[in-house]
Order: structure tokens, then sequence, then C-alpha cells
């Protein structure tokens, strides 16, 4: 997905097309054969070791053809992935992401080092343009961002450094590999008459952190790969996890692939989107190249008007309790509210009511049926003009009621536009030859750890 340096935060998950295209990372590929390819490496079976070196053990410091990577760079780096786990990450998992974050810090010093070496440049303010709007879109300015970070062992230093790549990256695949990919207009037309034709199929809103992976190395990205879906299983960011360990593109908006039908996944990956409920995520899932975690955050029918795709107008009611308050002390108040929502005539009573009883009234009028829990989205859906759901909430955080004041029907879903199909069979293409350029980046560094 492309990365603007304006208008566009880390931390928001781009709304992409629907459906129109599968997975980059894992789509059939129009490889280049890399050098070497076939060439058998006749390892013994049993090798003799000759030293007492492990290559695993290595200190956090690395100089990445010339340019220095401190062992405070990859501290900063991590205590980003401790406060996505909210510091629940055991002790035992630390060297592992270590690890892992430096290989990504190397991974985006080379990809800054090629954008400088034709002459690509980011600017500090651009940088600081998107860091503003990073740190609005977690509610807090600049400052108060700022703050925040150092005092969770990390940096506006570390942050912007990860911004820099980002865009550096992306600019660079505009300059030397999009000019090069072909999309022609007969497939553009082919992905929209199957889209047609699969009216009323289901798709999936899907989000992946994909890792690569070979032969050699594919038990301990497996492990890994299961270690991260552990994390996020206990409550860690998907999103920032995919961002700081994704492979694929799309790490830069949290691994969010948009909506797919199963159909345009790779038959792995098919199989675990139409099992796995919403809101949930898979196990590491073993694919060509590497592994997949997916997260299906959402399913529709293609084409097909979807009730959760109503707009609502809410008025909310809710009670607060003192602190301390006990569950028989706030049953008699919780009763009252039901009471008098159920019976106040609607939402042009709800002020009156809620003075009643000490009520809080709140109004939003562009709610999607969607956009709320799961359990309200049944709830919501079951009701008539007027008609108030039952209380929900805690003594702790209060207890509520959502009145329906009104509900703006969805429209059916129109097949995306040509030029809508044109740039996501072009975003694929980009991201395959992106992740090959990376390998040769790779295979060509001088890379010296200390």
């Amino acid at each position: 997905m492309k990365l603007g340096t304006h208008g566009r935060a880390a931390f928001l998950l781009a709304a992409s097309l629907a459906a129109v295209g599968a997975v980059a990372q894992t789509a059939p590929v129009d490889r280049e054969p890399s050098a070497g390819a076939n060439t058998p490496l006749n390892l013994p079976a049993n090798p003799e070791f000759f030293g007492q070196g492990d290559p695993n053990v290595r200190k956090a410091t690395a100089i990445v053809n010339g340019s220095v990577v401190t062992g405070t760079d990859v501290d900063q780096r991590l205590a980003l992935l401790v406060i996505a786990n909210n510091g629940q990450i055991p002790a035992e998992e630390m060297p592992r992401l270590r690890a892992q974050v430096l290989r990504n810090i190397v991974d985006e010093t080379l990809q800054i080092q090629a954008a400088e070496a034709v002459d690509i440049k980011v600017e500090p303010r651009e940088v600081d343009a998107y860091y503003a709007e990073y740190a609005k879109n977690l509610g807090r300015n600049v400052e108060e961002f700022g703050k925040f970070l150092t005092e969770n062992g990390a940096s506006e230093r570390s942050i912007k450094r990860q911004i820099q790549g980002e865009i550096a990256w992306q600019r660079l695949q505009s300059r030397n590999i999009r000019p090069f990919v072909n999309v022609s207009d007969e497939e553009v037309r082919s992905v929209i008459e199957r889209l047609e034709a699969s009216k009323g199929a289901q798709e999936y809103r899907i989000a992946e952190i994909f890792i690569s992976a070979t032969p050699e190395t594919a038990a301990e990205t497996q492990a890994n790969a299961a270690r991260i879906v552990q994390q996020i299983r206990g409550g860690a960011s998907f999103l920032a996890y995919a961002r700081q360990f994704s492979e694929a593109s799309t790490a830069a908006v949290g691994g969010d692939l948009g909506w797919v039908r199963a159909e345009q996944l790779p038959d792995a990956l098919a199989a675990v989107a139409r099992q796995i409920p919403v809101g949930q995520v898979s196990d590491p899932i073993q694919i060509p190249g590497g592994f997949s975690i997916l997260a299906v955050q959402d399913t529709r029918q293609v084409l097909t008007a979807d009730p959760r795709d109503a707009q609502l107008s809410l008025k909310q009611l809710a009670v607060r309790f003192a602190p301390n308050t006990n569950r028989d002390q706030a049953a008699a108040k919780v009763e009252e509210l039901t009471r008098i929502s159920q019976n106040m005539g609607g939402c042009g009573r709800a002020e009156e009511a809620a003075q009643q009883i000490g009520a809080e009234v709140v109004a939003n009028d562009q709610v999607r049926v969607r956009d709320l829990p799961p359990p309200l989205q049944e709830m919501m859906l079951g009701l008539n003009i007027g008609q108030a759901t039952t209380p929900f909430g805690s003594i702790e955080e209060g207890v509520r009621v959502l009145v329906l004041c009104g509900r703006d029907d969805p429209q059916t879903n129109g097949a995306p536009s040509f030029d809508q199909v044109y740039a996501r069979l072009d975003e694929e293409r980009v991201n395959r030859r992106a992740q090959r350029y990376l390998r040769d980046l790779r295979r060509d560094a001088v890379v010296d750890y200390r």
C-alpha cells in the first residue's frame, strides 16, 4: 500500500479495495531465478563445528555497509513492542525479540541506504508531519507522545527512523520497481467479471503477518511465529507486531489486506480464513516462502448489501456508581435505568428521562452497526426506532443503554471501478518485486556484528 507523507497515519488501517486480489507475498510469483537457486550445497548430514562461537548469539550492535546500529537503537525499538504488550513480555522471550528487532533495523538501514544511493531524500519536515499524525491517532499531541515514549524506554527518534525507512522504501519502489510493472486491461476486466459472477459469496477482511523462511530456518521461524501468536492472543497488538515483524508491504498499515474472498487466497490460507471466527488469530500457517499469521477482522458478502453497514443514530444513557459500590447496591439503579429507557417513548424524551435518574446522555448520528461489539450488533439489528438495548457495562465503568433514534439502511455494494482493480493488481506485483529487491540488498550487504 503506497505510503503518503501527509494525511495518513501509521496506526490507521487503510480501507483496501473490495476483494480484487490475492495476498501479495503468497500469490504465484513470476520470479526470475536467483543466482545459485538450483546449485546443490552438498551439506554433510552430521556437521562437525570448529570453535566455540555461536553465530546466533549476537551483541545488539551492527555496522551495515558502514552505518552503525547501536544497542540503544535496538533497546528503544524493542520498547515499542513492550508498550504494545502492556509490559507483559516474558523474560525468556526478550532475547529472541531483540534478535528479530536487530534484523528488522538492519533491513530498514539497507532500504534507507538504497534510496539514498539514487538520490531519494526524505525531508525531516515530512517525517515530523507523519509522526504528529501518528501521535494524534494514539490520542496524544507530539509533546505528550514524546514524553510517553521516553518514560517507557523508547524514543521519538526511534519511531521517526522507522517512518523515514517506510517513506524511503516506498519512494524507491515507485522509482525503481513500479515503472517496470505491467497490468493489462484484459486482466482488470477479468477480475471485475469474476467479482460480478461471485455476487453473494463470502469475503473476509483480513490482516496478516508474513515471516519468510528457508527450508533450513523453517523450524525456527515457525517457533518464532507461534510465540508471536501467543503474545497476540494474550492481549498484544496485532497491528504493532505486524509493523515490527511482517515482511510484507502491508506492514506499514498493520498487515491490513482489505477485503478478499477465500478463493483468492492460497489453499492453506483460504481454509483457515473460512474456519476461524471474526476477531480471532490463526496459528502459524506454512506457505511457500515462509509462514503467515492471519487475523479475520470482519466478514461480508460480495456486492451484497450487509445490514451491518447500516448507519445508526443513537443516544446513550449511562449511570455511574460511587467507588466501592457492590452489585447488590447497583441493582436498584440498573433496574430503574431499564424501566426508564424502555418506557420513555423514544429518543425525544431521553434527556428528560435521564434527569429523573441522574444519567448522562451522549448522542452520535454516525455509528455503523459493524463498528459495535458483536453482541451489540445482533441486538441493534433487532430493535425498532425508539427502542433501547438491555443495560450493559460494569459497576466500575458505568452501566448504559443505547436507544435507537434512526437507521439508514445500506445500499448494495457496487463492483470496484476499473481504476481500483488496476491499482490493486499493480500493488501486488510491486510488492513481489520489492521482496526480491530486499533479498538482493541483504545478499550484497556487508554487515559486521559486534
